[in-house]
């Protein structure tokens, strides 16, 4: 275990600490844009937050409120603009590019910013993505080692006639 992990399973472990099996409450329509647009939700929707940025589509799920985030400037680049269309979607474009480059670059950060807003401490959503990662690799190697298995039965069965 490395020194990294050593420090998110102190972190995660401290019994002050919020409970991260907490029911899973999605938002309502209108509360998700306040919380897509940067907003914190209410207390009650702190294990969907915790699920929204540890799922394994949790990088989909942020580039999704980084476009939401993106439609208001990019409307107005598109109908405020007084330039030709082609102009205002190259200008509409280029901001999408640049915007969606640095939403990228800085996932991690964004995303653990949004869990310790409902509560839970520094780390607590990359500590349950790398667990979680683990998990589905330990599941592909057991399933990979029972698949060889089958295949030095089966030829087994074959060499010796059983």
């Amino acid at each position: 275990m490395s020194v990294v992990e050593q420090e998110h399973t102190a972190v995660m472990a401290d019994p002050a600490g919020p409970d991260p099996t907490e029911p899973i409450v999605r938002p309502a329509p209108h509360r998700w844009l306040w919380y897509a647009f940067g907003g914190s939700l209410p207390k009650r929707h702190r294990g969907w937050v915790l699920y929204d940025t540890t799922t394994g589509t949790w990088w989909l799920r942020h580039l999704a409120r980084t476009v939401v985030q993106l439609a208001v400037p990019i409307l107005l680049i598109m109908t405020l603009l007084p330039a030709s269309w082609g102009l205002r979607a190259a200008c509409a474009g280029g901001g999408l590019a640049l915007a969606l480059f640095y939403s990228l670059a800085y996932m991690p950060e964004s995303v653990e910013n949004r869990v310790v807003k409902v509560g839970y401490p520094a780390g607590t959503a990359t500590v349950h993505r790398e667990r979680a990662g683990h998990l589905r690799e330990q599941r592909e190697s057991e399933r990979r080692r029972a698949a060889a298995a089958a295949r030095r039965a089966a030829r087994y069965r074959d060499r010796h006639g059983r």
